[in-house]
């Protein structure tokens, strides 16, 4: 191995340690600097690379935890040595003394920029993707498998409200008081659960009044299906649920235009109608373990993409959602956090953090909450079972797990639901923000928003959940006193082979670093960088390609030429190019496609016979043409 082109991880570390010595050289003087980076080579070169990617992360946890204001810092939590008379760890002492008391609690003023410092290097290789173990795999898969088994009693649960919820109905069309349906020993308590029940079925009613589900388009999602089909052999259609074709019929759902009925119809009479599973894969999420993931069948997710669109554009558009729950935009989210994170606002915001929210919003609950003119159609698009790893299959009794295209609407809109059926007031209503299983409510409002979620199924990881303090975080944003402290999460794994995902990604780290006035990490990453690919050009050459915020390259390192066509210098460089594949597509499929992907929804079946010559493509679309995934290489490019 290169010792030029190697990257060591623990150096990145270092190289940060040196920034912070030159921002905070009054606290953390050159003696400080030198003993903190002696104990990370020392622990990195004994411990490996667990100690990046686990043993500071886990102290940065318990930094978090403390920054919250819900406990005070102690060496039981973080394991480190301390200082005498001190609950603070040695390691970054100097900064954690900028943030707490001796005695782990926190500052009446503490330093936010030294909280940045702090989590930068605690969490740089949080997201590292190494390659996880069995052991890892086995818990992941468990787990998901545990859920499915506390989701029997939460069915239970909801079949009784189910239950007393239509006998009340009935109590109130007939005359009788609520007080003579209800065991007054737990009447407070079913009543409110019952007033939940019945505003948040008004709410979704109220917001799917209008909406026909007959009106999708459907198309295909870009990740992979269960039953294997890819490219252009997913618009070849060989087996189609006959759940799917009683409520969206299999000629004008599936289908370019009669005339494709016509032309294939005897092909189509071999498609069958098999009720296929879905299927669970493993992709790299952090350095706990994998992410669970289950795929489609193709047919399910055809239908699946075409409700979510439709889903989507009636949540960002309504009166009564368009300003509470988002799909497309993180940023009410993230400012939401911000604002919270301020002394003055952290009264009124607090983030709660939702944990196997996509895996608990159960089947029941759907039933329960949403109109009943959709529940046909949605069960309609949803898998029965998934296919573990090892073969072994598994009914659902959730909604749909993380991989279905209408996990993600579902979870939103039932959480919301639920929040602004029990909100108290219009005020607690209005402020309320959800993104998927990221919410913001009024911190008047937490405690009851997280017991009454917890009612319906749903699990509240309270230690991550921000209700007090100063530090609040919500889709990718870590807020301190209105200060952004998210730290640049390294997650591409260093290799001295030109790769372009390694390329591609640790530029954007370094320059990620340099935003951040991380210098010295930014000059050692790009220092690598230039050692295995040669000179990369800067952002102040304007170039369409992958660039350094400063390169240290002179316009003499790079090889140009003078355009007389363009009438401009231009100079080679590296791109990332992807191959193309070229899969031939029957004509009609090939229209299917082009129909779904190429052009807008029509608002009408006759709306394609009226368009105007002049708004078709100028040139015809590459209906044929692929992009193979994981295929991505390096090129030199004249730009």
């Amino acid at each position: 191995m290169d010792p030029n082109k190697s990257l060591d991880e623990y150096k990145v570390i270092q190289h940060l340690l040196r920034d912070a010595h030159a921002s905070w050289s009054s606290c953390f003087n050159t003696r400080a600097l030198r003993l903190t980076c002696e104990k990370v080579e020392r622990r990195t070169r004994l411990e490996g690379l667990g100690f990046l990617t686990k043993t500071l992360p886990r102290l940065g946890k318990c930094f978090d935890l403390a920054l919250s204001g819900s406990t005070r810092l102690t060496k039981a939590m973080h394991g480190f040595d301390t200082a005498h008379g001190s609950e603070l760890p040695r390691f970054l002492g100097e900064f954690f003394s900028r943030v707490f008391q001796p005695d782990g609690s926190l500052l009446l003023d503490p330093d936010a920029n030294c909280v940045s410092v702090v989590r930068q290097v605690l969490y740089c290789f949080y997201k590292y993707e190494l390659p996880y173990t069995a052991k890892q795999e086995t818990e992941v898969i468990d787990s998901f498998k545990k859920t499915e088994d506390d989701l029997i009693s939460v069915d239970d649960t909801l079949a009784h409200l189910r239950g007393l919820s239509t006998e009340f109905a009935r109590g109130r069309r007939g005359g009788v008081c609520r007080e003579d349906l209800i065991d007054p020993q737990w009447h407070t308590s079913i009543t409110n659960q019952l007033r939940v029940v019945r505003e948040a079925k008004i709410s979704l009613s109220r917001l799917f009044s209008t909406f026909d589900p007959h009106e999708v388009q459907p198309k295909h999602g870009p990740g992979v299906v269960s039953t294997k089909e890819r490219l252009g052999d997913k618009y070849v259609w060989r087996n189609v649920s006959s759940r799917i074709t009683d409520v969206y019929p299999f000629d004008a759902y599936f289908c370019a235009s009669t005339g494709h009925v016509c032309d294939s119809y005897d092909s189509f009479r071999t498609v069958t109608d098999k009720d296929h599973s879905a299927q669970v894969i493993l992709v790299p999420k952090d350095s706990r373990g994998p992410r669970l993931i289950s795929c489609e069948p193709v047919d399910f997710q055809w239908i699946q993409q075409g409700l979510r669109r439709a889903i989507y554009e009636l949540v960002e558009t309504s009166p009564l959602t368009r300003f509470n729950v988002f799909f497309t935009d993180q940023r009410p989210n993230q400012c939401g956090a911000l604002l919270g994170s301020l002394p003055d606002w952290r009264t009124r915001y607090s983030t709660l953090d939702l944990k196997e929210a996509s895996d608990r919003v159960s089947l029941s609950l759907v039933r329960l909450l949403f109109p009943e003119h959709l529940h046909r159609y949605l069960e309609a698009a949803r898998s029965l079972s998934t296919v573990l790893p090892s073969g072994e299959k598994l009914t659902l009794r959730k909604f749909a797990p993380m991989g279905s295209a209408l996990c993600f609407p579902i979870m939103a809109l039932t959480i919301w639901a639920i929040l602004n059926a029990s909100a108290p007031d219009e005020d607690t209503r209005e402020s309320i923000l959800v993104y998927g299983d990221d919410v913001i409510v009024p911190t008047a409002f937490a405690e009851s928003a997280m017991n009454i979620l917890e009612v319906f199924g749903l699990k509240i990881n309270r230690t991550k959940s921000c209700v007090q303090g100063s530090f609040k975080e919500s889709c990718g944003v870590d807020a301190f006193q209105g200060i952004n402290v998210t730290p640049v999460r390294l997650r591409t794994v260093w290799n001295i082979t030109p790769r372009p995902d390694v390329y591609t990604s640790w530029i954007a780290y370094a320059n990620q670093l340099f935003d951040k006035r991380y210098y010295h990490a930014y000059n050692y990453i790009v220092e690598k960088l230039e050692a295995i690919y040669g000179p990369i050009p800067g952002e102040d050459m304007t170039l369409s390609c992958p660039s350094l915020r400063s390169s240290s390259a002179r316009n003499t390192d790079f090889r140009t030429r003078s355009n007389r066509s363009l009438q401009k210098r231009q100079v080679k460089v590296r791109v990332e190019k992807s191959t193309s594949v070229s899969q031939e597509i029957p004509g009609w499929n090939k229209l299917l496609r082009y129909f779904t992907e190429f052009v807008e929804p029509p608002k009408s079946p006759d709306e394609y016979r009226y368009v105007e010559a002049d708004i078709l493509p100028s040139s015809p679309c590459a209906v044929s043409q692929y992009t193979k995934r994981h295929t991505s290489i390096l090129v030199w490019r004249w730009r």
